[in-house]
């Protein structure tokens, strides 16, 4: 049985936005906005936003346009004047550029947006990231629009982007953009100013010679990101794109450690928080000049690899390496391990512990406090298989021993909760992961073979759609909540057999389905080629330690 059907609702009216009173010349209010009853959209598909047209309603949040720079004052010089020809009521914006470090300190030029502030970037750090995190932080707007130093906007870009965030508060929008040659002396910014105000932003250079970004190739494949699901983040990559100020802060900011790459771990935190991510293709942008990634992608990819991969689960260069732990694991598992006997725990977390993919941690949940070192008869004890449970994973860096069920971590994309007993297959987290990504689902109930309890069941949560729920509805729990999620992304059942092993018919003729006897046959083959290894590997080392030892062989046999 699954409930996982596609469905497409109607488009929603406007949620009613209230917050502080805005007055102009006044600094920006920073307090929090009301958004009860906002739309709860399913994956992501944004489509029932329907924002109006550009120039057709009435903005009512504030915005601040962050720009860290650094240098190449040319190029911010022209940022600067085509955001003084915005089409977004000047009281509810201000521009932020933070100082990251030029060695001759920036000036702000005559021709910039009328709210404009320059500060330094906080000591303590440097690069982009730190440089966003202390902008965001001296800023009051309700929305955050992050901008880069090199990034010539259309008259509508900040309003553009702006509609969005009227109808939903945990919406990204992602602004559209070009790449181009840059000539410092092409153009003044006056006439960048005259020319976006009048509209007239796209003659600036020649369309038919710029390059698009190639984030655009995944938005085009997947009906303009609305099918993307979970890969929705990773067009959220620099130069342009804005966010509620509630959800930037949710994330936790930009991490400062990360001085390339940065913007990827952050979209990956924001989905994790339940985002859903729109490009925002009614308007655009000029990024004056070339990428890095464009001009030094070998080098660029090989020194975010380690940053990236260590912190997110889903990047792609991280599953080269599925035999590898990493500080953000792929799946925490929730083991039970009360009323149960050491074997039965040991049988389930050993099965986890030694499978395919090792990039997890084990919550074992006992009332471990309770466990004294006083007198007592060491083998009818009534903890005894608790207390010998603890002294058999305490070691494991993998195994945290907690009293209660621990909250969901939001960096870790997927929480399993499985029963102490049931010996999951040796691939069986890599299958029941690639399972729910199939599916799209939020939530992926697999019942064991002949279950009669609660926890018969393998239960595989996908945080990031949890996340949204309780964003949606932060009362709901326990089986309330699951029945929001099911609204936005959908529940997925399917039989457990193809996950575990089953001692009891181990021997039996196979019944099985084709294709779990195919999944049955791929872990055997696989482990026949890692014995297959091993066995090289003694023979190698064999021959290392004993030369000579071959020639004597043969001598023998040839006797």
């Amino acid at each position: 049985m699954t409930s996982t059907e596609e469905h497409t609702a109607p488009a929603v009216d406007p949620v009613p936005v209230t917050g502080p009173a805005i007055v102009p010349g006044e600094p920006l209010p920073r307090g929090a906005v009301d958004f009860g009853g906002q739309p709860l959209l399913r994956r992501n598909d944004y489509a029932p936003l329907a924002p109006p047209p550009v120039g057709e309603w009435t903005p009512t949040l504030s915005v601040s346009v962050v720009i860290p720079a650094h240098g190449q004052p040319a190029k911010l010089a022209l940022v600067l004047a085509s955001l003084a020809g915005q089409s977004y009521p000047a009281h509810l914006m201000e521009v932020v550029v933070v100082d990251d470090g030029t060695p001759e300190p920036l000036t702000l030029p005559e021709v910039r947006p009328e709210n404009t502030r320059l500060i330094t970037s906080a000591p303590g750090g440097w690069g982009s990231a730190h440089a966003v995190n202390t902008g965001v932080a001296a800023s009051s707007g309700q929305v955050i629009l992050r901008l880069d130093a090199d990034m010539l906007v259309y008259r509508e870009h900040v309003e553009s982007q702006m509609r969005w965030h009227h109808r939903i508060d945990y919406g990204v929008a992602l602004g559209h953009k070009m790449f181009v040659d840059f000539d410092p002396d092409a153009m003044t910014p006056e006439h960048v100013r005259d020319e976006v105000a009048a509209g007239r932003a796209g003659e600036l250079f020649d369309r038919e010679s710029a390059d698009p970004h190639w984030v655009e190739r995944l938005i085009n494949k997947n009906d303009r990101l609305r099918t993307a699901g979970r890969l929705s983040y990773k067009v959220f990559v620099g130069a342009t794109g804005s966010l509620h100020r509630s959800l930037f802060d949710a994330a936790g900011g930009l991490d400062a450690e990360l001085v390339l790459g940065g913007d990827t771990e952050f979209a990956y935190r924001v989905a994790q928080r339940g985002a859903v991510f729109v490009p925002d293709l009614d308007t655009s942008s000029w990024h004056l000049g070339r990428s890095q990634m464009q001009t030094r992608r070998d080098a660029g990819t090989r020194y975010r690899m380690p940053y990236v991969a260590n912190r997110v689960p889903d990047f792609h260069l991280r599953r080269k390496q599925p035999e590898r732990q990493w500080e953000v694991p792929l799946v925490d598992v929730v083991l039970d391990a009360g009323g149960h006997t050491l074997e039965e725990v040991d049988a389930t977390v050993s099965a986890l512990l030694s499978g395919t993919t090792p990039d997890l941690r084990l919550w074992l949940v006992g009332a471990w406090e309770s466990l004294d070192g006083g007198r007592r008869s060491p083998l009818d004890e009534d903890a005894l298989d608790l207390r010998l449970v603890r002294e058999t994973f305490r070691g494991d860096p993998r195994v945290r021993l907690v009293e209660s069920v621990p909250d969901r971590d939001p960096r870790v994309p997927f929480r399993l909760t499985v029963g102490a007993g049931a010996v999951p297959a040796a691939d069986a987290l890599r299958e029941l992961v690639r399972e729910i990504d199939r599916e799209g689902a939020g939530l992926l109930c697999a019942p064991l073979p002949g279950a009669t309890r609660g926890d018969g069941v393998l239960r595989l949560e996908r945080t990031s759609a949890y996340a949204r729920a309780l964003h949606l509805e932060p009362r709901a729990t326990g089986t309330d909540l699951d029945r929001v999620v099911e609204r936005t992304h959908g529940t997925h059942w399917i039989p457990a057999e193809g996950f575990v092993v089953d001692a009891e018919s181990a021997g039996a003729e196979p019944t099985d389905s084709p294709e779990v006897i195919q999944k049955r046959l791929d872990r055997a083959l696989a482990e026949a080629d890692r014995l297959r290894a091993r066995a090289e590997r003694a023979e190698r080392k064999l021959r290392w330690f004993t030369p000579g030892l071959t020639r004597r062989v043969l001598r023998k046999l040839a006797r």
